[in-house]
């Protein structure tokens, strides 16, 4: 009923991974996975580009070499917004469109999946024609994904939005003391960020745009890109499902300013490419609504309520509270 196929016949292997010592249970999977390997040769390289979960390359020789494994350990309390299985159901979806890597098996806090050879997009060759167009196919590539049966399907992000708004009022209460350096900043109330996401929806689905299989994270960090071959590749499914197309392709250009681990968000540089390639780019229908921007801020919009959560509830060492305020502070002088 939801436009999404997927095969159930996936590999579960009922164990949970010490994100603090995740060496011995990460041997226990390769044990199903990569049974001919041998313990004693198998090699771990910890990714440190996520601030929320962590992502960790396994492998015998080299990890370049076919067959190497990706470990993904969920970050504590993700679960409480994002839905697991349907991120699985997705990565399959993408996969069987050539869009994804092979999932291999879940576990209790994690994925298994194939590693794709490449490095991780780096910020500064995101303003390169030759690179934003590669990007800009594959995104084509994965909104003309059409939905199973041609089944109508609604975007995703107002009942995420809802939902976030509701974790974020639960949590109220038993708030920690925040350590943010934006902390002594007045956070808008429940009833102002409820007004604020109505308000984007009005006008947000009344522009046209139309509802594709959307990645809905396209930051630099999930896209992989292999100069021996020319190509780029998108990883971490976590938000993918059914959107705008104008919202995934604000959110990906909302980062041509940096992003919530630069040190200088700079909205000049998001004008500016916006305003020379958002024509030009091949492979996608780009929708006239992009003229306008509401996109641009449904997705600072959303990030900002994200940020909150994770500061909230998140265990990593990191400035949440930061994120939060500067882009949606910065972003106000473009409205």
């Amino acid at each position: 009923s939801d436009g999404v196929s997927w095969s159930p016949l996936l590999l579960h292997v009922d164990i949970h991974i010490d994100e603090h010592e995740p060496r011995r249970g990460i041997l226990e999977l390769l044990s199903r996975l990569r049974p001919h390997w041998k313990a004693d040769d198998i090699q771990m390289k910890a990714f440190t580009e996520g601030i929320t979960n962590q992502l960790i390359g396994c492998f015998v020789g080299s990890l370049q070499e076919p067959g190497c494994v990706l470990v993904r350990i969920n970050g504590r309390m993700t679960d409480l917004y994002v839905s697991r299985d349907r991120e699985v159901k997705m990565l399959q979806v993408f996969h069987a469109h050539g869009c994804g890597p092979e999932i291999y098996c879940t576990f209790q806090n994690g994925i298994c999946y194939k590693f794709i050879p490449g490095s991780v997009l780096e910020d500064h060759l995101l303003q390169q024609p030759s690179i934003y167009r590669l990007i800009a196919a594959e995104m084509g590539r994965i909104h003309s994904i059409q939905p199973k049966h041609n089944l109508p399907v609604e975007p995703l992000i107002w009942t995420k939005m809802s939902h976030f708004l509701t974790l974020m009022q639960s949590s109220t209460k038993n708030r920690p003391t925040p350590k943010s350096s934006a902390a002594a900043l007045d956070m808008p109330g429940h009833e102002v960020l409820s007004a604020e996401m109505e308000s984007l929806k009005r006008n947000l689905s009344q522009t046209g745009s139309p509802v594709v299989l959307c990645h809905n994270d396209l930051l630099t960090k999930n896209i992989i890109y292999n100069s021996k071959e020319n190509m780029v590749k998108f990883i971490d499914y976590e938000y993918a499902d059914y959107n705008y197309q104008a919202f995934d392709i604000g959110n990906h250009f909302n980062e041509f300013a940096g992003s919530c681990v630069t040190p200088k968000i700079d909205y000049s540089l998001f004008v500016e490419h916006r305003s020379r390639s958002h024509l030009s780019w091949k492979g996608l229908p780009l929708p006239k609504v992009l003229i306008s921007l509401f996109p641009f801020k449904a997705s600072n919009f959303f990030w900002g309520l994200w940020a909150i959560l994770q500061s909230r509830f998140s265990s990593i060492d990191f400035d949440f509270q930061r994120f939060v305020w500067l882009p949606t502070a910065s972003a106000k002088s473009l409205i």
